[in-house]
């Protein structure tokens, strides 16, 4: 009988163990999928494409046992070879290779070039073929880069005293209300899918008193933008005991400055890759509602046509003039008027047509909605009735104001958004995986 007793040690080396000094001239193995092949006559190059980048391999006749012919782009190989620096190559480090074992190989050849630098293909060819066209390395950088926002949000939030939780995506009735919800049938019963995880938040406020989630949502908008999707990822958080929402915000300040840090100081490889600066965020200026419709308006002599929202238009300008007045890439937009925002969301005191709400704005485009909650149980039944609502299908969440909620807020981040905004794409389903829009259900 056999036991595993945990990861074993592997023979292969990734490049971070090859770019360890002193290991010139050793004999490694490594291996890798054939990203290219690159011929040059006397030598050949095969740069194989591996998680941490791209490796340099080079061909000679004379010093490999196999031919250059038994090898082509897309097979996975495992090379023995010897380590040796290169000025030219990437990592400046290359394997001088002596003998190949065939892996795997490919049953068709590629039908678009993901070893060029830009594959130049239209956005929808890029998506209808996304398992090839992602090994693309600037492609799949765009992905490493996602990777790490969610790593900086997660782990300041708990370096923070939040809990992560997961709540269901299937459920009987949406937080949000309203029509653009997908309904389904659940064992001959009606379902929905979860707009948002905003109902069980707030009730593990009640449990954990600070709780964060990264998680898809789903809204059925029949919208057909660059800025919409129908299933997205929200970085999800909700707190108790804040004294404001205030408090809501200057952690998101925070979570914010951790995710560049964490970029600043890990990604540096897919940042140089795909050219992006990281913004600022060091303090994020706040402007209300109102005084940002009324600074739009008037220094870019653009009339108001919808007094309760922001349009598209109107944040980027917004997004422009905090830009060149105080150089800072977000804002925040506070107190939104009461009809835009959910019936648990709290008025303001001093004026109950605005809310102790937000949005973040980041280069002009909105990617955090959020604010303070309506914690006492009485004023929550009260501002549903006056909403034309019934408390049927949310008594399990009215449970957990009736015996008792401290005053809390919190906020969801569209994770594709802020990944389109931080890397300059024109198109948020250039930053989904695999995108989920009015006419994408595959692959």
């Amino acid at each position: 009988m056999e036991f595993l007793t945990g990861v074993q040690q592997k023979e292969t080396m990734e490049i971070s163990d090859l770019v360890r000094p002193g290991l010139e001239g050793s004999e490694v193995k490594v291996n890798g999928a054939i990203h290219t092949i690159r011929d040059m006559g006397p030598i050949a190059f095969v740069i194989l494409r591996k998680r941490e980048g791209l490796l340099q391999c080079v061909y000679e006749p004379g010093a490999a046992d196999f031919t250059l012919k038994d090898l082509k782009e897309a097979d996975t190989i495992e090379v023995s070879g010897t380590l040796a620096l290169s000025e030219k190559a990437p990592s400046g480090i290359e394997v001088r290779m002596k003998s190949v074992r065939i892996l795997s190989e490919p049953a068709e050849a590629m039908p678009i070039p993901v070893s060029k630098w830009k594959m130049n293909v239209s956005l929808e060819t890029n998506l209808d073929l996304r398992p090839i066209s992602l090994r693309n390395i600037r492609e799949r950088a765009k992905f490493r880069i996602q990777e790490g926002i969610v790593r900086g949000f997660r782990d300041f939030l708990t370096a923070q005293g939040f809990t992560e939780i997961h709540t269901p995506k299937i459920g009987s009735k949406g937080a949000e209300g309203g029509a653009n919800i997908f309904k389904l049938d659940y064992f001959h019963r009606p379902a929905v899918l979860a707009q948002s995880p905003q109902f069980y938040k707030q009730m593990m406020v009640g449990v954990f008193d600070r709780v964060f989630e990264t998680a898809p949502v789903f809204r059925a908008e029949k919208h057909n933008t660059k800025r919409h999707l129908n299933e997205y990822t929200s970085l999800d958080f909700e707190m108790g005991y804040i004294d404001g929402f205030e408090d809501i915000m200057a952690m998101e300040t925070g979570a914010l400055q951790n995710i560049m840090k964490l970029l600043e100081k890990e990604y540096q490889r897919e940042l140089k890759l795909l050219g992006t600066e990281l913004p600022r965020v060091d303090k994020i200026p706040c402007v209300r509602f109102d005084e940002a419709k009324r600074l739009v308006s008037e220094k870019y002599d653009r009339p108001i046509k919808n007094p309760y929202d922001l349009e598209p238009e109107e944040e980027v300008l917004i997004g422009k003039y905090f830009r060149e007045e105080f150089g800072s890439d977000f804002v925040f937009v506070t107190h939104y008027p009461s009809k835009k925002r959910p019936f648990y969301a709290m008025d303001d005191p001093a004026d109950p047509t605005y809310t102790l709400s937000f949005d973040c704005l980041f280069k002009g485009m909105e990617i955090t909605t959020g604010g303070q909650r309506i914690h006492d149980y009485g004023m929550l039944i009260d501002k549903i009735y006056k909403r034309g609502m019934t408390e049927e299908g949310m008594e399990h969440y009215l449970m957990a104001f009736k015996h008792g909620m401290p005053p809390h807020g919190g906020l969801g981040i569209g994770l594709e958004r802020l990944t389109m905004k931080l890397l300059g794409e024109d198109n948020v389903r250039e930053t989904t995986l695999f995108p989920r829009d009015l006419s994408r259900l595959e692959p």
